[in-house]
């Protein structure tokens, strides 16, 4: 691990994201760290989870600590994976490659977003463990037809379709930074952002020696290759997801499936009947819809509306592994990590996501601990006291 990464300098993941600040340009860091409009429901997915306490059980000797949990079938060495993070070969050259190594080093799983610049196969390949791919119906029916089967013959061994993005949401930082000029603009219209680019000489070296702005890989429209990554947000408003297509999707794809995007009881109850085998409770990291409810805040109600028949996973605003403790007392299987782990993979390449998982799965331990909980399987709402 090199030396800016050890754990006396990266104490929790505050720590990497000031790395990421420092280490890549505004364009790239606002893009990964910032929500939707006046990102309310940015703040809130974090604010919820401070609002949450722990009431312990103390006086108790707890020896080993079992962390370990199953998600789908699989075992993982405790109650976290890699969310799909779109964009993350800007972050660092090694990209999803990196993030997916690190996650199979650690003992979990890593989901490949639709939105990624490194070619499905390769990442697969570039972990010891399991992964899954989130599906977006960019290009449209067949160029989603021709991933699923690439993802099939890859051995993902689960699809993940997102449901909450009928258009990309208002990204207020974005057009400020002039994200779309520096991707696809003329260079006359990249000239005002151009200087801050240069303050990060590390960043554009590396970036310009991997060939700069990449093709979306695993979007391969027949006849021309993979889609330009500028053109997402014009695909995604002519992708709409629809129970209708989760349905032609399910005979496509005969693995499992994952629902995301749920924050009410009603989907939860129509994804259970749509055939998913497992849902996750989220608001996009807070950045489709602002004024949405936090996740940590919906997931009671999804988890008492599918009464056990799924799997529930979460995500949004996990930054300490005492918010993925609250959230398995909460009835999720497991959390889904997302700006937790780019920040590490914007900070420092692979070095930087196992630094954020080993962080997150010491603090699940030292909670666990504190608690008087021996093992993840033991929690449960006894162990909280909720606004």
């Amino acid at each position: 691990m090199t030396r800016r990464l050890k754990p006396s300098r990266v104490v929790n993941i505050a720590d990497l994201r000031q790395i990421a600040q420092r280490r890549v340009p505004k364009a790239v860091f606002d893009y990964l760290d910032g929500g939707a409009e006046a990102e309310v429901t940015l703040r809130e997915n974090c604010r919820a989870f401070e609002a949450i306490t722990f009431r312990p059980r103390h006086a108790i000797a707890v020896g080993e600590c079992d962390l370990r949990t199953r998600v789908l079938g699989t075992e993982i060495s405790f109650p976290a994976m890699l969310a799909p993070v779109g964009y993350s070969r800007l972050m660092h050259p090694g990209g999803e490659i990196a993030a997916a190594r690190a996650a199979g080093e650690a003992g979990t799983g890593y989901t490949l977003s639709t939105i990624s610049g490194h070619k499905m196969e390769d990442v697969k390949a570039g972990t010891k463990g399991f992964a899954w791919y989130q599906l977006y119906l960019v290009g449209g029916r067949e160029v989603a037809e021709g991933a699923i089967e690439r993802a099939r013959k890859a051995g993902f061994s689960a699809l993940v379709i997102t449901i909450d993005t009928p258009v990309a949401g208002m990204r207020e930082r974005d057009p400020r930074n002039g994200m779309s000029e520096l991707m696809t603009g003329s260079v006359f219209a990249k000239l005002p952002f151009l200087p801050e680019l240069c303050t990060h000489p590390g960043w554009l070296t590396s970036f310009l020696l991997d060939g700069g702005v990449p093709k979306l890989e695993n979007v391969v429209v027949p006849g021309q290759g993979g889609m330009p990554m500028t053109d997402v947000g014009t695909a995604l408003r002519r992708s709409v997801v629809t129970w209708e297509d989760i349905r032609w999707i399910r005979k496509s794809w005969t693995g499992p499936i994952v629902i995301k995007g749920i924050l009410t009881g009603d989907d939860a109850r129509r994804a259970v009947d749509e055939g998913a085998a497992a849902i996750s409770v989220s608001n996009h990291g807070g950045r489709q819809l602002d004024g949405v409810a936090a996740s940590i805040r919906a997931l009671p109600e999804v988890v008492a509306a599918v009464n056990g028949r799924v799997e529930v996973l979460m995500d949004g605003g996990v930054r300490r592994g005492s918010d993925i403790v609250k959230a398995i007392c909460l009835g999720a299987r497991a959390v889904l990590i997302g700006r937790a782990y780019a920040y590490g993979l914007a900070a420092a390449g692979q070095a930087g996501v196992t630094r954020a998982l080993e962080i997150l799965r010491e603090d699940v331990e030292r909670t666990l601990r504190l608690l008087g909980c021996a093992s993840v399987g033991q929690l449960d709402a006894s162990y909280l006291q909720c606004p």
